[in-house]
């Protein structure tokens, strides 16, 4: 984006800095690891130091000052702030959490309405101790500061190339080149002045092979898994489709949605069963299954929110570095988080890790919808509600290299 003049390089992917001191090996492993094609990067200071890459052939180039960086610097004196401000070209978002860039916090915008949902997804997370957005959304608690003036007061950091040469690396590869073409050189003058008499070659009969029998490819689960956008969506809708049914004298119990289908029952308070029956008959409900209780004190019905596509969704971290991100993203949101190993082994012996997660929120699916669709390789197992204390238990999965 360009702002007062100044052409400045946004929406690169950010992550912790480990070691400060020799940042470039860190660097050049997240660039084939994280982000393929990645070759320009930068490095914001701090309490907390990050790296932010990005791709050239994106139109990134080196020496291209980094936005983020300088806000951050002129705004570091609140460490907690989500941010739109309205550019040239669109407009850019910038998420910070505890002095930490979120992965996905600095993202630039052409379309209005994507910057929007995104900044609200993001308001429902408490603590912020800046809002700023444009005065025209109509945000109570926000503000709207000028970014040139912002821009111009922070540090300055600019692009630089992950595969540059650097001091001891550049020495080793200039005696590793000499001692290449010596030996090559050397190689050479053998086979013109000492080489051996050419024989004449043997001939060896070929034997036919048989042809080998043509196998499938086997379909990998993150080839297949049920679109989390849509089981999160349909989810919440069945549950409140659900919570407006009217049953007198019947009091309803957890709500849980795994795959494309919605379960809960209600139990009897008082009354009779013949209530309950009339009570979801009348609702308009389409239930794929009611099944009641041989006591008549209770009634399981299921509805289908289906169907729900499945999607390839290949996984994009290793273990370590998903629960890393994964850490680090609850923490910046402060929101407790449970994590497990898990893995399969499929009928072609080839072994399938993830990392399973669990949490708790008073938050609806749809909210959090927008915040795990960033990660790639995800797969919601389960969502239970619990309306006697409007709570929302979450457990799913997110597939690893």
């Amino acid at each position: 984006m360009t702002v007062a003049g100044t052409e400045y390089a946004t929406s690169l992917f950010w992550q912790p800095l480990q070691n400060r001191d020799d940042p470039y090996q860190e660097v050049e492993e997240a660039s084939s690891g994280i982000m393929e094609g990645a070759d320009l990067f930068c490095i914001k200071p701090g309490k907390a130091p990050q790296f932010g890459i990005c791709v050239s052939e994106e139109g990134f180039r080196k020496g291209m000052d980094v936005a983020v960086v300088a806000l951050a610097t002129a705004l570091s004196d609140r460490s907690s702030l989500v941010a739109v401000f309205k550019v040239e070209n669109g407009w850019w978002y910038v998420c910070i959490r505890n002095d930490i860039i979120l992965s996905d916090g600095d993202m630039l915008f052409l379309n209005e309405e994507d910057a929007k949902s995104q900044f609200e997804s993001m308001m429902a997370v408490p603590d912020w101790r800046r809002r700023i957005a444009p005065p025209e959304w109509g945000y109570e608690d926000t503000e709207y500061p000028d970014l040139e003036k912002i821009l111009a007061r922070g540090g300055k950091a600019k692009l630089k190339k992950i595969k540059a040469l650097r001091g001891t690396k550049l020495i080793l590869v200039i005696v590793v080149s000499v001692s290449v073409g010596f030996y090559l050189l050397s190689n050479i003058l053998s086979e013109i002045f000492f080489a051996p008499p050419k024989r004449p070659p043997v001939t060896v009969p070929i034997v036919p092979k048989a042809a080998p029998v043509q196998k499938l490819p086997e379909i990998k689960p993150w080839e297949k898994v049920k679109d989390p956008f849509q089981v999160m969506t349909g989810c919440q809708n069945a549950v409140v489709k659900l919570l407006t049914i009217v049953t007198p004298g019947w009091e309803i119990g957890q709500i849980k949605c795994s795959d494309s289908n919605a379960q809960t029952a209600w139990s009897r308070k008082v009354g009779r069963v013949s209530w309950i029956k009339k009570a979801l008959e009348d609702s308009g409900v389409k239930f794929s299954g009611v099944l009641y209780s041989e006591t008549g004190d209770q009634a399981t019905v299921s509805l289908q929110f289906g169907p729900v596509a499945q999607k390839k969704s290949p996984p994009a971290y290793a273990t370590q570095q998903l629960k890393l991100i994964l850490n680090d993203f609850f923490q910046g949101i402060g929101q407790k988080i449970s994590m497990t190993n898990s893995s399969f082994t499929s009928p072609e012996h080839n072994v399938y890790r993830s990392v399973v997660f669990k949490f708790s929120s008073k938050y609806k699916p749809v909210v959090w919808r927008d915040l795990l669709m960033k990660f790639s390789g995800l797969e919601i197992k389960s969502i239970t509600y619990t309306p006697s204390t409007k709570q929302w238990d979450y457990e799913g999965a997110i597939y690893v290299l």
